[in-house]
């Protein structure tokens, strides 16, 4: 498997970095969670990354993208973790999207996927509910035949960018009992339906998540996604593309936190000595450049191999995830000592970069569950 970029992806990763450095700058990041802002991303700056293509990387050319895959992704995705740019990426193009894009109709590409591949609409995907965490067939959230329709009925955790979304793919159980494999159907639920109460919570990374309520909430069969309670394969299958794209993030957020910890200890004086000359200090950055490269090759591998539909895609996209948990936790932890003291002042960016490590190391599993995944795939 060849992990060098094409011509074609590092234009697209230079566009990338040199756009999010031009109008997305970790200032940006701290406006937006100083002003309290509604939406917790900027609808204007959506748009424009659409209008660069970047929303439409993997969508076909018929439906306004760009047919290309996540090796493409990966480069903008990495530029938007170095600037913390919190659009909505992992929710409407990786999760809803490609829901959309797997199991839509075409009139339901028409209405949802088209306006979000130009920019105009966010999406998300409620799939998570309280209970086991990682698994997407936990659902006890149920729909049930209403007439030519369905009534939904439940509660979802943790739907990301779920507060201020334009519609929401949930999943629910036509049938089964909870935790079971099979029975679990998806629905599109507009944003301000009749029934659906969103209350927004704000992580520690001052990111935001919402918490889900369906109280009769009346949808008609056309709001189906795909066929009744051939959900579950098409969930897994987007979580994972979705776990490859946080990782890009977390690549970019760990190499930036770096980065910005070696210009400090160039500058930083003690004994009238640059501390970048300490040689204590060097071994330790070099450690975290060479779990910096590692993880950057893992997370290469596994955007390959999905968009290979490779054999070994899930156990590289685990591979990807286990490493990337543990390197940005382990790079902002260490970042955050390279600056001393101030380092944990709200004055140094780097901040940032420890809040999003502790948020994205869990998010769609943590290195214990996805090692766990990887022997249970490979055998062991």
């Amino acid at each position: 498997m060849n992990l060098a970029l094409t011509e074609e992806q590092q234009l697209i990763a230079e566009t990338a970095s040199d756009f999010m450095q031009e109008k997305s700058p970790v200032s940006r990041f701290r406006e937006l969670r100083d002003s309290g802002d509604v939406v917790g991303y900027s609808k204007a700056l959506w748009k424009e990354m659409a209008e660069l293509g970047w929303a439409g990387i993997p969508f076909p050319e018929k439906n306004g993208g760009a047919e290309m895959g996540m090796a493409e992704l990966i480069t903008v995705l990495e530029a938007a973790g170095a600037v913390q740019a919190p659009e909505p990426f992992l929710s409407s193009v990786l999760l809803a999207g490609q829901l959309l894009d797997r199991m839509g109709s075409e009139e339901q590409k028409k209405a949802y996927l088209e306006p979000m591949i130009e920019g105009n609409t966010c999406l998300a995907v409620a799939l998570q509910e309280s209970g086991p965490r990682y698994n997407p067939a936990h659902v006890a959230a149920r729909a049930e035949r209403d007439g030519d329709g369905y009534r939904l009925n439940g509660t979802k955790a943790h739907v990301i960018d779920g507060h201020s979304a334009d519609a929401l793919i949930v999943s629910a159980r036509t049938s089964g009992e909870t935790a079971g494999e099979e029975g679990i159907s998806l629905f599109i639920v507009a944003g301000d339906a009749a029934g659906v109460t969103r209350t927004r919570q704000q992580r520690v990374d001052h990111r935001s998540t919402a918490i889900v309520e369906l109280s009769d909430v009346r949808v008609d069969a056309a709001a189906r996604v795909g066929e009744e309670g051939a959900g579950l394969a098409a969930l897994r299958d987007v979580v994972d593309l979705a776990t490859v794209g946080l990782c890009a993030e977390m690549l970019g957020g760990m190499k930036e936190a770096f980065e910005s910890a070696l210009a400090h200890m160039k500058e930083r004086e003690q004994f009238e000595v640059k501390i970048a000359s300490f040689q204590a200090l060097q071994h330790r950055a070099v450690r975290l450049f060479i779990e910096i490269e590692m993880c950057r090759s893992s997370v290469m591998a596994a955007a390959r191999a999905l968009d290979e539909d490779a054999a070994n895609k899930a156990q590289l996209v685990s591979l990807a995830k286990a490493r990337c948990s543990d390197a940005y936790v382990e790079v902002a932890n260490e970042s955050i000592q390279f600056f001393g003291g101030v380092g944990v002042t709200d004055e140094y960016d780097v901040g940032f970069y420890l809040k999003r490590a502790r948020v994205a190391e869990l998010t769609f599993g943590d290195g214990n569950f996805h090692r766990d995944r990887w022997a249970t795939l490979r055998g062991y």
